[in-house]
């Protein structure tokens, strides 16, 4: 079986949306706020999942659901991802128009609408404004293991104050004139420009320059950093790399280097030896021209705090989680690998890494894992393989596999190697 789209585990969601503008200029973010709870109440807490990075909550549409969206600050729109929903939730008055993004390729169209009403707890949006893709080219749904529709950002930032607890897996969104501040936490400035938070603050890089980077803040990113732009140019990559395909923008794949840079800060904690994917200057650096900036912080350095997000007083509060001291580590199997419709009960492998000890034992595209140390994949989430592969170096486990060429079962053991 052949999966092609969302190819990698090094999520790019993060700006692959740049010419929605035209359909949302009409709106005026200062007087917007999308989302109101009911009668006078003043805050809501849900849980989420948090799911290789990715925070997902659920959600309702024209009264319909739940469905499971990713809740992204880099995204300006709400976005269907799931053209099926537009059969389910009977949508009328669709037009259509053409989204350019990031990725090495031509984009693709979308339609889109005004005439859903969206609710997250008790918290209603009506009419807000979607873009729905007429082809899913992220497959999120592959890529978490579990059904995926979409994206919520902005509408839903703006409407509150969003405190984010990685701790315990719980949102909660307080009314916008209650004053809020994270007790014992650090405040960093934010500013909100194109819908989206970015902050300034201090990298070091391979070379041992510092810069002050211009970063979007980014919940919809499952990567620590991503470096695209430094005065027009790209950044130097770390000598010490990988090759990898790093995602898919809406204009398709999304190619570069992964490395480490000594250090980055946020607020007064400095995070040491941390992994930065650094994308190919002309899939994404060349491309960013609405908005300044040299690259985004996604989740993988977010987690490793409590953070609130106030969007109306331009800030974000953070306290560190119990995520903290976790090592930055990444993918140490060479494996990227997909989750099968419907039941995603199937782990199918979409790419080998040069090098890698997934290359060292034969292992290729199309060939599917039954079993990791004899226990079924259909027991194992993909936030499970996802934690075993990138777990220590030198680590075995027993993997049965199905060959795709000869339909044959085998027996390897693979060893994890640290790369970068």
């Amino acid at each position: 079986m052949h999966f092609t789209g969302f190819k990698s585990q090094k999520l790019l969601l993060h700006a692959s949306l740049i010419l929605f503008a035209a359909f949302t200029c009409s709106i005026n973010p200062a007087e917007a706020q999308y989302f109101k709870f009911p009668n006078n109440r003043k805050r809501e807490s849900i849980d989420f999942k948090l799911v290789k990075n990715l925070m997902i909550i659920p959600l309702f549409i024209n009264g319909k659901g739940p469905y499971n969206f990713v809740l992204d600050t880099g995204v300006g729109l709400f976005i269907i991802t799931d053209p099926k929903l537009i059969d389910t939730l009977q949508i009328k008055s669709l037009r259509t128009i053409k989204v350019s993004g990031f990725g090495d390729g031509e984009g693709l169209r979308a339609f889109v609408t005004h005439s859903l009403n969206v609710q997250v707890g008790s918290a209603i949006a009506e009419s807000i404004p979607t873009a729905i893709l007429k082809k899913d080219v992220f497959e999120l749904s592959s890529f978490a293991g579990m059904p995926i529709h979409g994206l919520i950002g902005y509408e839903f930032f703006s409407s509150f104050i969003v405190k984010i607890s990685f701790t315990n897996s719980v949102l909660t969104f307080f009314r916008p004139d209650q004053a809020f501040i994270l007790r014992k936490g650090s405040k960093i400035p934010l500013s909100i420009e194109e819908k989206k938070p970015f902050i300034i603050t201090e990298i070091r890089l391979s070379n041992g320059q510092k810069i002050n980077a211009k970063l979007i803040i980014d919940t919809g990113a499952g990567h620590p950093i991503s470096l695209e732009n430094y005065n027009g140019k790209p950044f130097e990559i770390p000598q010490v790399n990988i090759a990898a395909n790093l995602g898919i923008g809406l204009n398709g794949a999304i190619n570069g280097y992964i490395g480490r840079i000594p250090s980055i800060m946020l607020g007064r904690y400095r995070l040491q030896n941390v992994i930065s994917s650094f994308p190919n200057y002309n899939d994404v650096g060349s491309k960013v021209s609405m908005v300044s900036r040299n690259g985004n912080m996604g989740n993988n350095i977010l987690k490793r705090f409590d953070v609130v997000f106030d969007y109306a007083g331009e800030a974000m509060f953070i306290k560190p989680s119990s995520y903290l001291k976790e090592p930055f580590e990444h993918d140490m199997s060479g494996l990227e690998l997909t989750s099968a419709s419907p039941e995603f009960n199937r782990i199918i492998i979409t790419r080998v890494e040069p090098l890698s000890p997934a290359e060292d034992l034969g292992l290729k595209k199309d060939d599917e894992i039954l079993s990791i140390n004899f226990k079924p994949v259909k027991d194992l989430t993909m936030q499970d393989i996802d934690n075993m592969f990138r777990s220590k170096n030198q680590r075995s486990f027993v993997l049965e596999i199905l060959r795709f060429a000869s339909k044959s079962r085998d027996r390897v053991i693979m060893t994890l190697e640290r790369r970068i």
